[in-house]
Parts: structure tokens; C-alpha cells; sequence
């Protein structure tokens, strides 16, 4: 009889145990080099500049993941990640400990997972992820559309609950809600023409749905941004040719999809943005882009691609961009890589009553070299990147 009651019970703690197996990981990513710019405008014109590049191909990183299985296939799940520069060692995302993401949540098999905390919008997660040349090969924020206005690389909601599926059979989809956490307009007034207008305390939304199966997918995505200068850290919206400074409403929808070849891949994808000035006329801004990637060794690979942006309503714009890469593998955690861009401008705004040219812009979030100063601009880097 003891015996018995000694093995039940020791029955009993073991599956206890087994329930409550846990994990946690800590990973990282480090990015940097040296990149070439020609045309970047100075006060006295136009220059060339070389400069030590960090977290082009991919953000510099490191954070903290972890599970805990809470038995009948559901788990408790949460990850921490902090941006940072090589160059300086400074953390990213406006200096927030935890920029890139930091979230909590439960999973539950054949379901899906609801999250809470600063996440990724859909725009990153399905399209920026999948379909662009920033993502598939080292190109990264220098292939990305300009300044990523159309949130395809560096989206991130605060205060957000995110549900996202299981996978079916290919298919993925979620939906995510970010509070403002405020209950009244905040931020600095504005005063435009004698009328002044104040700021919005920042909320969104966002939703997608995602197919992948085999060596084809596809995938759109929604994102909404209110006040978008009211976050914090706050999202980049900055752009040369257009007035974002003082932005109602950041509204941007986009698809793409991609198709693998033996050893080559395909890609091609269209987004459409619209920013809601606090006042004044909005502007559209429309960017396509196909690619593609060859690997002619399992360690030696190129990319070619080109996106035109097409500006319209308030600024007429068009830019024509563009992006070469070259990546060799060292190994499975460590990479060289090679970039080549080049963006050519078109168009005129009207800035104090007179017509002027728009600029080239090459770069995206942190990775942003900055208007040339001309219509054209040359960009070359040589990287080095190493995942842990």
C-alpha cells in the first residue's frame, strides 16, 4: 500500500513538472559597417559622406523570449527586445529600455495567441517580413520605401492587444488594437495660417491575413495610425517633400506576394498611404516594388530589385530607386554583405509660394541617410552581421 501511495504521488509530481516546463532565451543580433553617400545636403550644398553604418541590413538587438507550458496545449509566452548602436553602444527607439518589443500573452494550440504590450503592426509582420527586398536579403532599411512611411520595417503599436492565428493549412490572420491611454488630446498646439490646432494623444489599429504554402505566398495588410507624433517613442514619419510634422491620421493598406524558383526567389508588393494633416490638403503616397534573389551557392547569394514611389495630391513626386545586394555566409550565424542604391527624383512642391524640386530620400527608420539635397542619390556599404 505505501508503495503504491509513494508511486502515485510521484506519478503526480512528475506530470506537475511537465506541465510546468518553461524555457527562456537570449538572443540577439549585431549589424555594422561602413557606408558611402553621395549628394547629402549640407548648409553649403551638396557633399559626399562616409560614415560608420549600424543596423542597416537588420536592427542591432538583443532580448529575452520565453514559454511556460501550462498543460492542454496552452502556454504562457513573452519577449523583450532592445535596439541599440554598435557605434556608440546607445539604445534605439528613442532610448526606450525595451523599444523594439516588449509583450506578454497566452497561446493555445489550433488557435492562436493574444498578446498584450508593444508589438509589431501587421504591415511589419505579414508584408514588411515577407514581400520586400529589405527583408529578403541584406539590403534591409536601405531598400525599404521611403522612411518606411508605410510602416513596412519599424511598426510598432503601444499599449496593444494582438490576436494572431494558428496557422491553417497556410493561412494565418490577426487583428490588434492600440490604446492611446489618455482621456484628452495632448501634445504642443499648432498654429497654421492663424488657426491653431492641436495634437492627439496616439492610438491604432491594425489587421492582416497571410498565405503561405509551399513556394508560394501572399499577404495584406491594414494599419492606422492617430496622431502618430503623439507616440512614444514616436513612430517615423518624417519626409522631406511632405509636412508630416502636424499628422491627424497615418491610414496605410498593403500586398504582396512572393514566389520561390529552385534556387532563385521572386517578389513583388504595392502599398498605399494617405496622411491626414491637422489641417490643410492630405497626401497619397503609392509605392511598387518587385525583386528578386538568386543563390548560386548555398553560401553566395544576390539580390536585385526596384521600387517606384509615385507622390500625389498635395506634392507631386516620383522616385525611381534602385538595390543590389551581394551576401556570402561565413556560417549559419555570420554574414558579409555588399550594397549598391541608387534613386533618381522627379516632381515639385510648392514650399512659401515658390515651386521647388523634390528630393532624393534614401533610407528607412533609424537607418535613414537623409535628403540629398538634389534628384539623385548614390548609396554603397560594406556590412558585416552575426546572430546569437
Amino acid at each position: 500500500m505505501k508503495k503504491t501511495i509513494l508511486a502515485a504521488a510521484a506519478l503526480g509530481t512528475l506530470s506537475v513538472a511537465a506541465h510546468a516546463q518553461s524555457s527562456v532565451t537570449l538572443y540577439g543580433l549585431l549589424d555594422a559597417g561602413v557606408t558611402y553617400a553621395n549628394k547629402v545636403a549640407t548648409s553649403t550644398g551638396h557633399d559626399s559622406l562616409v560614415k560608420y553604418g549600424d543596423g542597416v541590413a537588420s536592427g542591432s538587438r538583443w532580448g529575452l523570449r520565453g514559454t511556460e507550458d501550462l498543460g492542454g496545449g496552452l502556454k504562457a509566452l513573452f519577449v523583450l527586445e532592445s535596439g541599440f548602436s554598435t557605434g556608440d553602444g546607445t539604445s534605439g527607439q528613442g532610448g526606450a529600455l525595451f523599444g523594439r518589443q516588449a509583450f506578454v500573452g497566452v497561446a493555445k494550440d489550433g488557435i492562436g495567441s493574444l498578446t498584450l504590450g508593444r508589438q509589431y503592426s501587421f504591415s511589419t509582420e505579414y508584408l514588411g517580413a515577407n514581400y520586400t527586398m529589405g527583408s529578403q536579403t541584406p539590403a534591409g532599411n536601405y531598400a525599404y520605401h521611403i522612411n518606411d512611411l508605410d510602416q513596412l520595417t519599424s511598426s510598432r503599436i503601444n499599449n496593444a492587444v494582438k490576436f494572431s492565428s494558428a496557422n491553417f493549412a497556410g493561412l494565418t490572420f490577426g487583428a490588434m488594437y492600440g490604446f492611446s491611454n489618455s482621456t484628452q488630446f495632448a501634445g504642443t498646439p499648432t498654429t497654421t495660417t492663424g488657426t491653431t490646432t492641436t495634437q492627439g494623444s496616439s492610438s491604432a489599429y491594425s489587421f492582416g491575413a497571410n498565405y503561405a504554402q509551399g513556394p508560394f505566398g501572399i499577404g495584406a495588410a491594414y494599419t492606422n495610425i492617430r496622431f502618430p507624433n503623439g507616440a512614444t517613442p514616436a513612430f517615423s514619419v518624417s519626409m522631406a517633400n511632405v509636412n508630416t510634422a502636424g499628422l491627424r491620421d497615418l491610414e496605410t493598406f498593403g500586398i504582396g506576394a512572393r514566389y520561390a524558383i529552385g534556387a532563385g526567389l521572386v517578389w513583388a508588393n504595392w502599398t498605399h498611404t494617405k496622411f491626414e494633416p491637422l489641417s490643410g490638403e492630405s497626401s497619397k503616397l503609392n509605392n511598387y516594388e518587385i525583386g528578386g534573389r538568386y543563390a548560386f551557392t548555398p553560401a553566395l547569394s544576390a539580390g536585385l530589385g526596384y521600387t517606384f514611389s509615385d507622390l500625389s495630391d498635395r506634392v507631386e513626386g516620383k522616385w525611381n530607386q534602385i538595390n543590389s545586394s551581394v551576401d556570402y555566409a561565413l556560417s549559419k550565424r555570420t554574414d558579409v554583405y555588399v550594397l549598391a542604391i541608387y534613386q533618381k527624383a522627379s516632381g515639385s512642391n510648392v514650399v512659401a509660394g515658390r515651386e521647388v524640386p523634390v528630393q532624393a530620400e534614401i533610407g528607412s527608420s533609424s537607418s535613414f541617410i537623409g535628403n540629398a539635397g538634389a534628384n539623385t542619390q548614390f548609396v554603397t556599404r560594406v556590412g558585416l552581421r552575426h546572430r546569437f
